[in-house]
């Protein structure tokens, strides 16, 4: 079958991947969309490091072909979007609904795909950009048939990671001001994130201003080009800022841009051994920095939730996806993502 492979020094679209049937608890299913994050192209330019050979894509969505022993809530013939999530269930972060905390879900990269007989790795327990894939079956959720496969693929990471941000991570309330640092598929999902969360003004930032009538369409009030302006608009300083970007001088900016009570969140990926710095004194007023891995959610509630908030036109999918390209054109894809050009390529088989 075909999929996107790294092996450490090259990305190449092959088509003699092999994927294991699905054991106890696991589910098979054939993708027809994935999403092309930064965070795949992170794996390759050495931000996020990742043992290789590796199967890329972490945001799908397909049809269930198989279960093992003791799935119950999907079966073969359901549509699902895939969450990274292969959290265990029965720790107690999980029982305090707080499973992206589990231990069993981080830094634990499984093998169940082989080529020419050699095992290769699963990228965040997802691995979409192939045509088939094995996931825990708590990764696999059912969405309703009529969400088009492009747009239910994108819920799984940048939907869940943006609208969690601002939703389960911030808790943004109503009348609350929000600053959003990049405008990307992170950047965009927080914005309509406050926007349903009730947020009176919500200021874009980004550097390329061709982005201002997406990111006016998901939720921004004001739209600027750099953090410069934003005092002239929020004189006291955001509720809550949001670093998509992951550059050490944005953070500290969202830091500093913050009125009294206020949080950053920080959701962009610097290179791993990154540091920032802040201004101790200014964290005497209650401000807060807020680490936050993936929207801190509970992908079966918040999927299931996301999708009908898309069928009550409350949640805008259709509008993150610019263009969708076969997987033999993922070098096309991925140059598009690296120069700007969309807010979410996606992938199709």
């Amino acid at each position: 079958m075909r999929g996107v492979v790294f092996d450490g020094k090259r990305i190449e679209v092959v088509d003699d991947l092999v994927v294991r049937d699905p054991g106890p608890g696991e589910v098979q299913v054939a993708i027809s969309a994935a999403g092309l994050c930064h965070s795949d192209l992170s794996v390759v330019d050495g931000t996020i490091p990742f043992p290789v050979p590796v199967v890329l894509g972490h945001e799908g969505a397909g049809v269930v072909e198989a279960v093992g022993a003791g799935v119950r809530h999907v079966a073969p013939g359901d549509h699902v979007a895939l969450s990274t999530l292969a959290n265990c269930g029965a720790c107690a972060d999980c029982d305090r609904g707080r499973p992206t905390m589990c231990r069993q879900a981080i830094g634990r990269p499984g093998r169940p795909f082989t080529r020419d007989g050699r095992p290769v790795f699963q990228f965040a327990s997802n691995s979409a950009f192939a045509e088939r894939t094995v996931v825990r079956a708590v990764q696999a959720v059912r969405i309703p048939k009529d969400i088009p496969m492009p747009s239910a693929a994108l819920i799984g990471c940048g939907v869940l990671t943006g609208v969690g941000a601002v939703l389960n991570r911030a808790r943004v309330r109503h009348g609350d001001s929000v600053l959003v640092i990049g405008t990307g598929g992170i950047g965009l999902n927080v914005l309509q994130g406050a926007r349903i969360a009730g947020a009176l003004r919500i200021v874009a930032v980004d550097a390329n201003p061709a982005k201002e009538a997406v990111a006016r369409r998901f939720g921004a009030t004001d739209f600027l080009t750099s953090t410069e302006g934003v005092r002239e608009l929020l004189p006291n300083g955001a509720d809550h800022a949001f670093e998509c970007v992951g550059r050490v001088e944005l953070i500290r900016q969202a830091i500093d841009l913050l009125d009294r009570h206020g949080q950053a969140v920080l959701l962009g990926v610097p290179p791993a051994g990154a540091e920032a710095s802040f201004l101790v004194s200014s964290m005497y007023l209650d401000k807060a920095i807020l680490g936050c891995r993936y929207g801190s959610s509970r992908p079966q509630r918040d999927i299931a939730l996301y999708a009908e908030l898309y069928r009550q036109g409350r949640l805008l999918l259709d509008e993150l996806v610019t263009q969708t390209y076969p997987v033999e054109d993922f070098e096309k894809a991925a140059g598009d993502a690296e120069a700007g050009r969309v807010a979410r390529g996606v992938l199709t088989f």
